[in-house]
């Protein structure tokens, strides 16, 4: 017999027995692979081809402005370069996010960022500081004055869904090459060349693994990896891993090696904290170095790329040495696969790991704000679509002003010892001039989300009503001015439900006929009372009610002394209208929302409306001002405050149950309250709790000092108290006040001579009709 019959003999005797099993292998192929089949292809056509990286919106504070003259302490500056997740370093700062300071000078690397208007580019600066200010900002490359700088903006929350999935999309094109390249080096060398599994890759890893002692390579290629990710879970069965072997090829036979790796650069594992897990490769590099993957050293991207293995076993900050290894590894094949020469491998293992000391993933840094911003954003922003879209948010939050607000907060009441236990506090303070709200505080914890009384808390508000009051009289020139008499006596008035009301000063006195300005600066209620009497009590409502949103104000007397119940934030609103140099100047914290490719969605920055009380409003900021010299909060000046020249109101309810303090200085104005949730007293009038807050803040806080413009209306006159008349400087009890240009006094008297005569006045021909234009007519009629 030939061979070939002996082969054919041997077949057929085979098939005999083999034909049954075969016969049941095609039928199984065919009944359940190939149905089988069609359903994972089905699967990844419907999930593969459509799937979407749902990326968390983030929230950024303002950037710091850094120009030659504005107020600015080493201090406040540390605290932005602290929030904004910089590092220091020794030598020059050169890769973007890092300093160095010598004394007052700072040499900073800021990082490129999408603002408001656009993008802003990385800058190495030199910042030198003097006397509370920026004396110079200079471009640390060519020496030039730098025009245009800022400090990038610190993340302070991030808005995520049901996942807590921290990603950043990149398309690939856009990913730092060397990276690309060191992936494939470690992760799958053959990428470009196989079919989604690679049996060399395998037998490659086993090998290296055995030599090695320990897993240091793994077999799986990048496209199982990314089936792993998105299809499978992580169980160590042969059906996962014949699923993935079948996913991961019909992945391959539909879809480019482009779009693969983009998916799994964006999709990668790298990193957790707390509930939040870090996936992509741009999320990960902000999370480990805080910086773009561009701006990343070989040895950064190397341990990225280790990373992958297991960033937690590996993780750089609890295991360092086991980072470096891992390291160590991908810088190996980096160099073996020609992506570096053995010397860049050398230099690249003896360098720092280079990650910041805390993960980078602010979910709520600063909750008492965040609310406020949710509410602003809610009108045009659903969750569902902040959870997902990338959304960059854009407020107007200043850390330094956040965090010296705390802290202010915080050494208070442990200032105030027993009398400090269960008190509560919140802060408000905003942008003077434009209305931009920078701090937010709800609680004496601030860190700790709940019960927001900066925006919640409606309390009495006591004497913080009065500036309003006389802002409604000194708003009709022609009958009131600084100097006008007011009777400061005892009236008694019979309310509706038959009780007679008697309110008393402070001091339990009368003091007579006093000066208007004089009756704010020292907080009189018997002369406040008798000039809202005498103004009419629902004027004094209207006006609140035009000046904060949504209030209901009752015109009963007792409003003139603060029976209206207002949160810190309404109080802020109220007040930005006398800081804003009385202009109607709506509070925001939002200033703009990008999408995820930084194009604007919508702006809200608003410009303060036309201002008709202008006048009015400078001679209510004077007599508070006086206040802050020799009134009720003269404590500022012996503080050390008396150089910020601040416009303050002090506040306290019945009972001291609420302590409050409003003051503006040129650029900032802060409201503060204390109190007890449970209503109880608090002991502390708002001279000795709240003002204590805002002036501890102030001491701190970057500032100017509030100067107003006295050079053309109002106009400053020396005035005889006793006999309201104009006089000379040098007279004895001469006081020099503000008065609305055309409603100076007109009368004269030297200093003894007894010469009275009427000045010549000359008036133009449209002075009269404005001036006499009534403050209701402002703000929404008799």
């Amino acid at each position: 017999m030939s061979r070939a019959a002996s082969i054919i003999a041997v077949l057929r005797a085979a098939w005999h027995w083999l034909r049954a099993p075969a016969w049941l292998a095609l039928g199984f192929g065919l009944g359940f692979g190939l149905p089988y089949g069609l359903y994972l292809d089905g699967l990844v056509r419907a999930r593969f081809a459509e799937y979407a990286f749902d990326q968390p919106s983030r929230v950024f504070a303002r950037p710091l402005p850094l120009a030659a003259g504005a107020p600015l302490g080493a201090e406040a500056l540390l605290l932005e370069l602290s929030a904004a997740r910089y590092r220091a370093v020794d030598s020059p700062p050169m890769a973007p996010g890092t300093y160095r300071r010598q004394g007052a000078r700072f040499e900073i690397a800021t990082r490129a960022f999408r603002g408001a208007q656009g993008p802003v580019p990385a800058r190495r600066l030199v910042v030198q500081l003097a006397g509370g200010r920026i004396r110079g900002v200079t471009d640390a490359d060519t020496g030039k004055p730098a025009v245009g700088a800022f400090l990038d903006p610190a993340r302070i929350a991030t808005l995520y869904g049901p996942r807590q999935v921290e990603r950043r999309f990149l398309p690939a094109s856009e990913v730092n090459p060397l990276l690309v390249a060191a992936l494939q080096a470690v992760e799958d060398r053959d990428f470009k060349d196989h079919i989604g599994i690679d049996f060399s890759a395998i037998l490659r890893a086993a090998w290296a693994n055995l030599v090695a002692g320990e897993v240091v390579q793994g077999g799986s290629t990048l496209t199982q990896q990314l089936v792993r990710n998105i299809f499978l879970d992580r169980s160590q069965t042969l059906a996962r891993k014949a699923n993935e072997a079948a996913l991961a090829i019909l992945i391959e036979a539909r879809y480019s090696k482009a779009r693969i790796l983009e998916a799994y650069l964006n999709e990668v594992y790298l990193g957790q904290q707390g509930g939040q897990a870090v996936h992509g490769v741009a999320a990960a590099s902000e999370f480990w170095f805080g910086r773009e993957l561009d701006d990343l050293a070989v040895h950064e991207v190397a341990l990225l790329v280790g990373l992958i293995q297991g960033p937690s076993l590996h993780d750089p900050r609890r295991f360092p040495e086991r980072a470096k290894a891992r390291r160590d590894v991908a810088l190996r094949a980096m160099r073996d696969t020609g992506l570096i020469s053995d010397t860049d491998r050398a230099v690249a293992s003896r360098a720092p790991l280079g990650v910041t000391a805390a993960g980078a993933l602010p979910r709520n840094r600063y909750p008492a704000f965040l609310e406020l911003v949710r509410a602003q954003l809610a009108r045009d922003f659903p969750d569902s679509v902040l959870a997902v879209r990338g959304l960059s948010v854009l407020t107007t939050l200043a850390p330094a002003s956040q965090q010296l607000a705390e802290a202010a907060v915080a050494e208070r009441l442990k200032a105030l010892g027993k009398r400090g236990e269960g008190l509560q506090a919140a802060v408000v303070v905003t942008d003077s001039r434009s209305g931009a709200v920078q701090a937010v505080v709800g609680g004496r914890d601030p860190a700790q989300p709940g019960f927001n009384r900066a925006l919640a808390a409606a309390r009495p508000i006591g004497s913080l009503v009065k500036p309003f009051v006389y802002l409604v009289a000194l708003a009709q020139p022609e009958r009131w001015s600084l100097m006008s008499p007011l009777e400061d006596r005892a009236v008694a008035l019979r309310q509706p439900n038959g009780k007679v009301w008697t309110p008393v000063n402070n001091d339990g006195l009368e003091h007579g006929s006093v000066a208007l300005v004089d009756a704010l600066a020292r907080s009189y209620n018997l002369a406040t009372v008798n000039l809202g009497l005498a103004l009419d009590v629902g004027k004094v409502a209207r006006v609140l009610q035009a000046l904060i949103p949504g209030l209901e104000a009752k015109a009963l007397p007792s409003l003139l002394l603060g029976a209206v119940d207002l949160s810190p934030f309404q109080v802020a609103q109220a007040y930005q209208y006398l800081a804003a140099d009385g202009h109607p100047t709506p509070l925001y914290a939002l200033e703009a929302v990008l999408d995820a490719d930084g194009k604007p969605l919508s702006r809200y920055v608003q410009k303060p409306a036309a201002g008709d009380l202008v006048e009015a409003a400078r001679l209510v900021t004077f007599a508070l001002q006086e206040a802050a010299r020799r009134g009720t909060a003269s404590a500022l000046v012996g503080l050390g405050l008396g150089e910020l020249d601040a416009a303050g109101k002090t506040g306290t309810s019945n009972d001291q149950r609420d302590s409050w303090f409003a003051g503006y200085t040129g650029s900032h104005l802060a409201v503060v309250w204390l109190g007890r949730d449970d209503n109880r007293e608090t002991g502390l009038y708002g001279a000795t709790g709240a003002m204590r807050v805002w002036a501890a803040l102030m001491a701190k806080l970057p500032t100017e000092p509030l100067r107003p413009d006295f050079r053309a209306d109002p106009v400053l006159a020396w005035v005889d108290p006793q006999t309201q008349v104009a006089t000379d400087p040098d007279c004895t009890g001469a006081r020099q006040l503000p008065f609305i240009r055309g409603y100076e006094p007109l009368d004269y008297s030297g200093c003894g001579l007894g010469d009275w005569f009427d000045r010549d006045r000359e008036v133009r021909d449209d002075e009269e009709p404005r001036r006499r234009r009534s403050l209701l007519d402002w703000f929404g009629g008799r």
